[in-house]
């Protein structure tokens, strides 16, 4: 798999744009808390920026994603990535401090368009036996990131101020694009008539739609992530009161449990990387929602803080199942021309879920207690591992096969 001419550059681009990205939520973050003194407005419309683009373009990118060449297409979302950085870095020079979400903006937008160019890619060059370990490993990068990404991009900012920050992300982009270029040239696009194209573009956007809730496995799939996402956006805003109310200790012990949690995700994924060909992607993805409820009613009922990092690590470490098993039964049970629009449903299914979850988390805690919603979002997880029943009898058998 690693001899792959396009793994190894994905994972590659993927890399740099991880450091870039990193750097670029903390370099924001702190740069922002400074220069408005803490201001919640002001630090929540950081994850607007962040987060909105999601829904509002996961459809469209996706769909543009099918159609567009995912080479030409990758390589465009960096430059123009770039480009927008340092837009921003000028016009920060000047003094407007508030064009600093416009970079989290963009490169926002941007990734719904070039993240499903590049599952297109690995759809297409990648054997389908080793889809699985592909993910695994894709997974793992990113668990290296939630551990050392926060103290990298503090470092940075910290030590060389936002605008060194903000270059340094522009940088990554650059990199990104040039390493993507060393791909080999794309196969000529289907639609060739832009005329044409512009004229389909609502009916193809209604095929992806179509093609998800038409087939057993991926309707199924959807469920379950929206049931994930809404666990995960019930149970994270209170993870500061597992420490001061559960624990009864300072907030900052808080870096402390995400950290645990990071570095368990880390080995998690090294583990599923070295499994996944033994264990089929339904049950590695059951495994994984499975323990996940275990440990979400833990993590709520405990006031022992060994027992809350025990639970912390368990579940960091078999998080890495249920994203590796969810994007592999994806893309081994989608044809390769609706990649692009099967990941912009299934996305924001999960992204929107989670945003509500977030949204009634400190109303529930309030009503209820925070057991209680950490119970909910424990039987929210193993409501998603009963409907992977319908997965394991259907197999994840090619789309032909279906």
């Amino acid at each position: 798999m690693f001899r792959i001419r396009h793994v190894q550059a994905i994972l590659a681009s993927n890399l740099l744009l991880q450091l870039g990205i990193w750097v670029r939520n903390f370099a924001i973050l702190l740069y922002v808390t400074d220069i408005t003194h803490n201001s919640p407005v002001y630090v929540s419309l950081i994850s607007v920026a962040e987060y909105a683009p999601i829904f509002i373009f996961s459809f469209i990118g996706g769909t543009f994603a099918d159609r567009w060449r995912p080479k030409r297409t990758m390589i465009g979302c960096d430059l123009l990535s770039a480009l927008s950085v340092f837009v921003v870095l000028l016009t920060l020079l000047f003094g407007s401090w508030q064009m600093i979400f416009f970079v989290t903006l963009v490169s926002a937008i941007l990734s719904q368009f070039s993240m499903p160019s590049a599952m297109k890619l690995l759809k297409r060059h990648v054997p389908k036996e080793q889809l699985q370990p592909a993910m695994a490993m894709f997974q793992t990068l990113v668990g290296i990131f939630m551990v050392i990404g926060p103290a990298i991009g503090t470092y940075v900012y910290q030590s060389c101020g936002i605008h060194v920050s903000i270059a340094v992300m522009g940088a990554m982009f650059l990199l990104s694009a040039l390493t993507l270029s060393f791909l080999p040239k794309d196969e000529v696009a289907e639609h060739a008539d832009g005329a044409a194209a512009h004229q389909s573009f609502t009916h193809e956007l209604k095929e992806g739609f179509r093609y998800v809730f038409e087939r057993k496995i991926l309707k199924t799939l959807g469920g379950t992530f929206a049931l994930a996402g809404l666990s995960v956006g019930l149970t994270q805003p209170l993870m500061v009161f597992v420490a001061v109310q559960n624990l009864r200790m300072d907030k900052s012990i808080l870096q402390w449990l995400l950290m645990a949690n990071g570095v368990a995700m880390l080995v998690g994924g090294g583990l599923v990387f070295g499994l996944s060909k033994k264990i089929p992607a339904p049950k590695l993805l059951a495994l994984g929602l499975l323990v996940s409820t275990v440990c979400n009613v833990g993590i709520g009922w405990s006031t022992l803080i060994p027992l809350t990092f025990v639970f912390q690590v368990l579940n960091g470490l078999f998080f890495p199942c249920i994203q590796t098993g969810i994007n592999t039964i994806f893309l081994q049970n989608t044809e390769e021309s609706f990649v692009g629009r099967v990941n912009g449903v299934m996305l924001p299914m999960f992204m929107g879920m989670m945003v509500a979850g977030m949204s009634v988390a400190g109303l529930l805690m309030n009503s209820l207690s925070l057991l209680t919603v950490y119970v909910i979002g424990g039987v929210l997880f193993l409501a998603g591992a009963l409907l992977l029943v319908q997965v394991f009898h259907t197999g994840s058998a090619a789309p032909s096969e279906q």
